[in-house]
């Protein structure tokens, strides 16, 4: 078992972490950054799952986060596999690359290439005549599968923070196990406003590009702030849900305006 999963030779998995009050204050500053770190997740798969009908979306949901769960667990438990992957295997413009910059700039490429694709689809207005045609009734199986390549992904750096902050293999599964069932909880809430309002949902492909740009950066040594990136996102879904709050109060106004011009 330790062969594929080395970390399991060396990781403690007692429980007399749950004496100790460093170890609670641990956890909880794990569980709050896995959360943190997984809403690039969820905007992920809250795009994805839009292009399923509507019975298939919460299933969808649930797995793509199962997935996301058991990906990180694994990658955990093969934590001296994963530190392996920093090791340079070819330089490239000076710089070089190991196998975790690689899975970093190939999934960059990805989120580049599905947002961008997407957001064609959006603005163009493919996406609402694919609808009616039904060609864009994705199979299920396709859109997991690529929900599980981004998984791999965007659990790297959520594994290696994991293992930077804490020693108990035991509190980093638990952080993510309770940071996946938050995730699980309001994940249906987060894709049906995506769903609902297509200005959210241009801004959701908007950060999936900067969140692909930033990849493929790290891929090569250029570091960005996190804290920076992560303003810049929350301000702008503050402005989008002011621009949001103003729309519904001057349709609720045209509603309210319609049975009076009818009375006249």
């Amino acid at each position: 078992m330790t062969d594929f999963f080395p970390f399991l030779a060396t990781a403690s998995f007692d429980l007399s972490w749950f004496t100790s009050p460093e170890a609670w204050v641990a956890l909880l500053t794990l569980t709050v950054m896995e959360i943190v770190l997984g809403i690039d997740n969820i905007v992920f798969i809250s795009i994805l799952v839009d292009k399923l009908p509507v019975a298939e979306r919460p299933r969808a949901r649930f797995l793509g986060l199962a997935f996301a769960m058991v990906t990180r667990i694994l990658l955990l438990l093969s934590i001296s596999w994963v530190m392996q992957l920093k090791n340079p295997l070819v330089t490239v413009l000076a710089h070089d690359i190991s196998g975790k910059d690689l899975i970093l700039i190939l999934g960059g490429l990805f989120l580049l290439w599905k947002s961008t694709k997407e957001l064609h689809h959006k603005i163009e207005g493919q996406e609402e005549e694919a609808h009616s045609t039904g060609k864009a009734k994705a199979a299920l199986g396709a859109i997991l599968f690529q929900i599980a390549l981004l998984d791999i992904v965007f659990s790297l750096d959520s594994v290696i923070t994991a293992v930077g902050m804490v020693d108990q293999v035991s509190i980093m599964i638990l952080a993510v196990m309770i940071a996946v069932g938050f995730m699980m909880i309001f994940a249906g809430s987060v894709s049906d406003f995506i769903s609902r309002h297509p200005t959210v949902k241009v801004l959701a492909l908007s950060f999936l590009l900067l969140i692909g740009t930033t990849l493929i950066a790290e891929g090569f040594h250029v570091h960005f702030e996190k804290g920076f990136v992560y303003f810049a996102m929350a301000f702008s879904v503050f402005v989008e849900m002011l621009n949001v709050r103003m729309k519904n109060k001057a349709q609720k106004k045209r509603q309210e305006a319609e049975p009076e011009q009818l009375g006249e």
